[in-house]
Formats: structure tokens, sequence, C-alpha cells
């Protein structure tokens, strides 16, 4: 399939764009890549509202122009369309587990780093959730942001401490997410592993050390 085929609307800077770049190189999905400038709020312009209303990356649209927006949907789709290399699990109890962890790391940790970010930084005032409308910043989220993923980083260490991989005995989109949440802290909270975490360092080198985290 030609990258004229796939279009995926994104942003270096954005986490949520990364997991899906990741997601595309494990599979080695041909895409072609449509940058949307966030500094520049591009995602606000009336073209890109027309392609996702929700004003947020990424987005994939595909050849016959339907636009899949939100991170899980994406890969769903890609996951259906392209079997190959499965990352959200092949047999029923394995998909079912590979998508509670995923929604556990993305729930409680990716979740728990993007409120803390968006209700800290001083750039992103009035926009302290990601979509079409303004909300303000709490203060008081942030405290409790970071309380959330220091507690994060304790269950995952934990989880590391029994299995290789987040969801068991493979590498999945859970691991993804995972390894997203743990650079985004850090990058944007100097946040990063604790010291004395060594199992999730451990699965922190191994994973990071594949070749699609660079994309």
């Amino acid at each position: 399939m030609s990258p004229d085929h796939l279009k995926l609307y994104e942003s270096s800077g954005s986490p949520n764009s990364r997991r899906v770049r990741i997601f595309v190189a494990e599979k080695g999905i041909c895409v072609s890549r449509v940058p949307v400038d966030l500094g520049a709020k591009e995602q606000f312009s009336e073209a890109y509202a027309k392609i996702n209303p929700r004003r947020v990356v990424p987005t994939l649209v595909l050849e016959d122009g339907t636009a899949i927006g939100e991170v899980p949907a994406i890969l769903r789709y890609l996951e259906e369309v392209y079997p190959e290399t499965p990352l959200l699990g092949t047999s029923a109890t394995n998909k079912a587990l590979v998508t509670m962890w995923e929604r556990r790391m993305e729930l409680e940790g990716f979740a728990a780093v993007m409120e803390t970010v968006r209700n800290k930084v001083a750039g992103l005032k009035g926009r302290a959730i990601a979509g079409a409308h303004d909300y303000e910043q709490i203060p008081g989220l942030v405290e409790r942001g970071y309380q959330r993923i220091a507690n994060f980083y304790t269950d995952l260490e934990a989880r590391l401490g029994e299995a290789p991989f987040v969801a068991g005995d493979w590498f999945s989109v859970a691991d993804i997410t995972a390894i997203v949440t743990v650079d985004f802290a850090t990058k944007a909270l100097d946040l990063a592993i604790p010291e004395g975490n060594s199992a999730t360092r451990r699965w922190y080198d191994k994973v990071a050390a594949r070749s699609s985290f660079t994309a």
C-alpha cells in the first residue's frame, strides 16, 4: 500500500502522535505523515477542523476520506487491516489482557502526566483540557498529578517485577503507551524513573532500544 492511501496528521511534539508513530513503525506500515504545527495553533485552523472537529492530533485519514481520531481507534483500525506483527493481542484472553493493561497505562500514567502538564504550563493557560473547548487551569490538579505519577511509577515497578513486559510475556501496545508516558513525564515534568526501580529500568532499556522508538 502506498503512502497516499493513509495520511497521518500528527505533530512531532505530541505524545499521542508518538504512540501512533511507534505502532506504525513496529508494523512496518507505510503512511504519509502530514505535520500539524501545534505551536502555530494549526490544529485550530478551519482546514484542520474539517478533518478533526476536536482539533487534536493525531488523525488518520483513509483513501476514501474517512477520518479516524483518538489513538485507540486509530490503532484498532491499523491492527485489523494489518494483522501481521499483532500488538493488540491474539487469543481472546490475550487481547483482553493487552486491552486491560494498555488502559491502565493510559488512565493511571499517560492521563496523569497530561493533566499535570496542562494545568501547570503557563503557555496552556485557558487550555487545560485538549479539544475544541477552552478550560481554565486548576492549580490543585498539579499537586495531585505529581502524586498520581508517583503512584504510577510504584505500580509499574510492581508489575514489571512479575512480568517481562507490561501485558505479560510479550511486547504489546501497553509497552508503547507506558514508555511514551515515562518519556513524557521525564521531558515535560523532570519526573524520570525513580532510582531503585530496577525492574522498570530493565524493561525501559530493553524496549527503548527497539528501532521503532526513534519514530
